[in-house]
């Protein structure tokens, strides 16, 4: 191992937390430095271009298979490097913050593997920075259980053969880590934070345990990106003294930009790539946040309209599965977001019909796995994957030879017959101030209306609200959709809100703040590229 850096990092604005220093010790910090001086810069340039992709595309309203990296798709001898035995059988995947009690929930759901999730799940206060590490470090040293304060329910883990196997999400470039900064006082990134304290601290170990750091690659929007984050492994596993390719990634394809460079992402990650992920909700916000000003044709229909089945999405996600079967790598499919109610079986009867239909699709399209959000939504995606895969742990070798995606079906946004509707809306509405609040109180993962939603779900409500704005959209109702319009929307949920939860908890909690908050990242003419930013500067912790 190198020695310690001679300029450490500094901790700043932020209140001690009980055993930060087993995370947060001066040799782990001295590898995120590291980390720091390297690659940060790298990251910067290509946040840079970034900008520069999106001005492009707002000039052509459009999108291409990259001609400078044409060889590399049409050179069919390359594989990415076989799958370690921890990861050959991927076919139900939970996902979910790194708080302790979901840790050991999600260790033991029966899924093959926890995506434990530092991004979108995830409100990046310090505490939750901190504790999330710790509760990964405790699950794997088996010192980790959790009691309920107001239940008293115990939980602790299974046998270490019934538990998930871990793919770590750390968070997306485009965000710092304000509480960790260097000798100039420039934030690390927040990417370099997760993955350089979870590496430090666990690679060895799960190696002993015979699987190995994993990783899921959030927000990616070119290749050039990927291959920042192979030059990260190849230099931490220098670092740590453990053999190249021990790291595996997995890439979410969660940008309309990545889904035009699906070969040429795992052609850098080769030697440490596992798979693709269709990271639908992302997807979508990615979709509108591009092409926002490209007229009525990029314009999407209310969120829950947008089915897997739509013309466009079909051909992104048969796409992600033949560029994934062709590399030897898995496809991995989209969430299913379902929250089970206890008070009402009618309700769980529909979505788990709707759950199993989708992941029934999925299996039968190639996928080698699929995401669920919640334990009880395991067996159902099990059983869809075991009736196509049997004994098999995945599906690699089907090939679908069949799919021929050309460029312009990736963003034929027209081909959907739906159209926004006021219902949608209110839901864009609703949903953006439930989950803001939740997430300034530093919870990532929030059940709203029998849905799990994220940073991912959010970003595409205020989206939508900005691009039927901004497109003059008129509505079901006749009612076209304009700032005023939302305003009041808005205030009438406010007001809703009040009524349901009383006076009190309403005032105890972020109401207005969120309200506020929806609004500016949904009206203003500057388009935030993440609604994240902003709300992070309003993050307490």
């Amino acid at each position: 191992m190198s020695a310690p850096a001679p300029s450490p990092l500094a901790i700043v604005d932020a209140e001690p937390l009980p055993r930060q220093e087993e995370v947060l010790s001066e040799t782990a910090l001295a590898f995120v430095a590291a980390l720091h001086r390297r690659f940060t810069p790298r990251r910067d340039e290509l946040l840079a271009r970034r900008a520069e992709r999106r001005a492009e595309i707002a000039r052509t309203s459009t999108l291409d298979f990259l001609p400078e990296t044409a060889a590399i798709r049409a050179d069919d001898s390359w594989q990415v490097a076989p799958a370690p035995p921890a990861l050959e059988d991927r076919r139900v995947e939970i996902t979910g913050p790194t708080d302790r009690k979901m840790t050991i929930n999600a260790l033991n759901s029966g899924a093959k593997v926890w995506l434990a999730d530092f991004e979108d799940a995830s409100a990046p206060t310090w505490e939750n920075v901190v504790t999330g590490q710790l509760s990964l470090i405790d699950a794997y040293t088996r010192s980790i259980d959790f009691t309920d304060e107001r239940t008293g329910k115990t939980y602790a883990l299974r046998p270490d053969e019934e538990l998930a196997t871990v793919v770590m999400r750390p968070r997306g470039w485009h965000l710092d880590e304000r509480h960790l900064t260097d000798a100039d006082g420039t934030p690390v990134p927040g990417a370099l934070v997760d993955f350089g304290l979870y590496f430090f601290h666990n690679a060895k170990r799960l190696l002993e345990l015979g699987k190995g750091p994993y990783f899921y690659l959030p927000k990616t929007e070119s290749h050039l990106e990927a291959r920042l984050w192979n030059d990260v492994f190849v230099f931490a596993q220098d670092y740590l003294g453990i053999p190249q390719g021990t790291v595996r990634a997995t890439v979410l394809i969660e940008t309309i930009t990545a889904a035009y460079e699906m070969e040429e992402i795992l052609y850098e990650l080769r030697d440490h790539a596992s798979g693709l992920n269709a990271g639908r909700w992302d997807y979508l916000f990615s979709i509108v946040k591009n092409f926002r000003d490209g007229g009525p044709r990029f314009v999407l229909p209310d969120r829950n309209a947008v089915t897997m089945t739509a013309p466009f999405m079909r051909a992104y996600t048969e796409l992600l599965v033949r560029t994934c079967h062709k590399r030897g790598a898995h496809a991995i499919g989209g969430m299913a977001a379902f929250i089970p109610s206890r008070r009402d079986q009618e309700v769980n009867k529909v979505a788990f019909e709707k759950v199993k239909a989708d992941k029934d699709r999925e299996a039968n399209d190639g996928f080698d796995g699929s995401w669920v959000a919640h334990p009880d939504l395991v067996p159902i995606a099990m059983e869809s994957f075991d009736r196509v895969l049997g004994d098999r742990p995945n599906q690699k070798d089907r090939l679908r030879e069949d799919v021929d995606v050309k460029a312009e079906d990736l963003i034929a946004i027209d081909s959907l017959d739906a159209r926004p509707t006021y219902a949608g809306l209110v839901n864009a509405v609703q949903v953006g101030i439930r989950y803001i609040e939740a997430w300034l109180r530093g919870l990532g993962a929030v059940a709203i209306f029998n849905l799990m939603e994220d940073a991912a779900t959010a970003e595409i409500s205020r989206s939508q609200i900005w691009q039927w704005i901004n497109a003059g959209v008129v509505l079901d109702n006749g009612e076209r959709v304009t700032a005023e319009l939302a305003r009041k929307v808005a205030a009438e949920e406010l007001a809703d809100i009040r009524a349901e939860v009383g006076e009190e908890a309403f005032a105890a909690g972020n109401w207005q703040q969120a309200h506020d908050l929806l609004l500016k990242v949904a009206l203003d003419e500057d388009y935030a590229d993440f609604l994240t930013l902003p709300a992070y500067e309003q993050l307490k912790g």
